[in-house]
């Protein structure tokens, strides 16, 4: 894991996609997604991101990041 890992921000619950700002909370899990690149989430919008986020395999891929 690199410094720049370790220092993501969370992009949930849509991966900003909808014109909403990243939360800042630490990334600790990426959710595999569809002909897009992953989620990088922290575990609040873990949840939020499998069910609304465009693209997410469904059963859903999830690696922990941390």
């Amino acid at each position: 894991m690199t410094d720049r890992d370790r220092a993501a921000s969370c992009q949930g619950p849509y991966g900003g996609e909808n014109g909403l700002e990243d939360c800042g909370d630490p990334v600790r899990f990426e959710v595999a997604r569809h002909l897009r690149a992953p989620l990088r989430v922290c575990p609040v919008h873990l949840g939020p991101s499998l069910l609304l986020a465009a693209g997410v395999l469904w059963p859903p891929g999830i690696i922990l990041v941390r």
